[in-house]
């Protein structure tokens, strides 16, 4: 059996790391928002392909972008054609514009709710604060 270059103290700590961050939320916040990620993928492709296409495409002439594609050489035999796929590209790149433009929009909503909210509650005032303020008001009530 090889020795390991790691001590076993090392190890066990290592693996508990590991045991901690998986199971604290990190991961877990993260599988949650690569599987939305997915679903709000489809959601703006659909937005794209069948809202967004047909009146763009009817405003440039019935054009379907992802048929557009320059030959390089033509189907030989049972080859099949060689070409660039440029239709394709313009509609990933407008997918992923849409996509990103969403979601700037999405978290510039969820960053005003913050400031509302965080403007809403007063940060409290700090203990020895508190406790001047009480000594003060205590010794206001002696005078009198």
């Amino acid at each position: 059996m090889l020795p390991l270059p790691i001590e076993r103290k090392e190890a066990v700590g290592f693996i508990k790391e590991f045991r901690d961050f998986a199971v604290k939320g990190n991961v877990a916040d993260m599988a949650v928002g690569v599987i939305i990620g997915a679903g709000f993928g489809k959601i703006v492709s659909s937005l794209v392909a069948d809202v967004v296409n047909p009146p763009l495409g009817f405003v440039v002439g019935g054009v379907d972008f992802k048929r557009l594609e320059i030959v390089l050489q033509e189907a030989i035999g049972t080859a099949p054609a060689v070409s660039i796929k440029i239709g394709n590209f313009i509609q990933t790149c407008f997918d992923f514009t849409i996509q990103a433009f969403v979601i700037f929009l999405v978290i510039k909503a969820l960053n005003a709710l913050r400031r509302k909210q965080q403007a809403a509650a007063p940060p409290e005032a700090p203990v020895q604060e508190k406790l001047l303020s009480e000594i003060r008001d205590l010794l206001k009530e002696r005078r009198v």
